[in-house]
Parts: C-alpha cells; sequence; structure tokens
C-alpha cells in the first residue's frame, strides 16, 4: 500500500476539524463548501479534490470514527465488559468535539442511528444464550434495549461535560450490560 502524503492527510484532518467546528455554530444545511475552506485556511477548489460536497466530506468523517471503533471492537471484545469499554469511553474522551456535536446535532441524525447499529451488531454476539436469564427474551427487543441504553449513557455522559472519568463509566456501564445480556 502507498503512503500518503502527509500534506495530503494534513489538509483532510483541516477540513474535518473545520466542518466539525462550524456545526457548534450552526445547522449543518446552513454551512457553505466555502465556510468550510475559509474555515480550514485551503482553496474551495481544494475541498473537491478530496471530496464531492460537504455531505461526502461529513460522511467520510462519520465513517472513520466508525471504522475506529470497529477495530477496537475486534479486540476487545475477548475481554470483560469492564476492561473492553474502557478504551471506547477513552476514545469518546479523545474526540469530544466530534462526539458532543454529532450526537447534539439535528444536522446529522443519522450518526445516532449509524452508532446505535453498530453497538447493536457488536452486542449481537455477547448475549447469554447458555443460562435460562435470557430464555424468554426475544434476541431483537435485547438488542435495541442494551443499544439504545449504551448510547443515552454515551449521550448522557457527554452532554454534562463527562462527570466520570472513562474508567468509572466504563466499569459502571459494563456492570449494566452483563446484567442485561
Amino acid at each position: 500500500m502507498a503512503k500518503v502524503d502527509r500534506r495530503i492527510l494534513k489538509t483532510q484532518e483541516s477540513m474535518r476539524k473545520a466542518v466539525i467546528e462550524l456545526m457548534t455554530e450552526k445547522n449543518f444545511d446552513d454551512i457553505t463548501i466555502q465556510d468550510i475552506a475559509d474555515r480550514a485556511n485551503i482553496n474551495r477548489g481544494t475541498i473537491y479534490l478530496h471530496y464531492q460536497d460537504k455531505f461526502d466530506l461529513l460522511d467520510k468523517l462519520i465513517e472513520s470514527h466508525i471504522k475506529e471503533l470497529e477495530e477496537m471492537g475486534d479486540w476487545a471484545c475477548k475481554l470483560n465488559w469492564s476492561n473492553a469499554l474502557v478504551p471506547f469511553f477513552e476514545y469518546f474522551e479523545k474526540n469530544y468535539l466530534f462526539f458532543s456535536t454529532m450526537l447534539a446535532s439535528r444536522g446529522a441524525p443519522s450518526f445516532r442511528t449509524r452508532l446505535l447499529d453498530y453497538i447493536m451488531e457488536g452486542f449481537k454476539g455477547e448475549i447469554d444464550n447458555e443460562s435460562e436469564r435470557n430464555a424468554d427474551l426475544s434476541e431483537d427487543v435485547m438488542l435495541q434495549y442494551a443499544g439504545t441504553a449504551y448510547v443515552g449513557v454515551i449521550e448522557w455522559w457527554i452532554r454534562n461535560g463527562m462527570p466520570y472519568p472513562p474508567q468509572v463509566m466504563a466499569k459502571q456501564v459494563g456492570a449494566l450490560l452483563e446484567r442485561t445480556l
């Protein structure tokens, strides 16, 4: 695989950062390509070298975060709940601006749906089918319940300025998910 020029990576990062910063200030529908270019300190045409339009830029940004979460999930699922969730909460903390903007934004409601879909897919293999405790419960209902609760806790944590450290959140959410699934 060919190595990507650092200047290209830096330009793409400045565009991604610009769109998120602008979304904290105004609705995504009101943001123009020129706004993004001005904030990123690049020419308008440069954006079109990398993305079809602002929707493509936002979509690629969302995809990159979901992909990183998926990569963490590949190895985290081998750990117990509390330990597995620590890197996720640390990732949410490290990328606070992105997650706080995307979960609060009315301009990007598809992000919450994509995050929920990713989480529910990851929970599929975690349901306890061995013991009798889930015998009378539908897998679909359990996944919806656990996934929605988890996303809701992430939203609450971020919206309230992350009142607990990632390790505390992971321990508490891990205990709740272990009881549920």
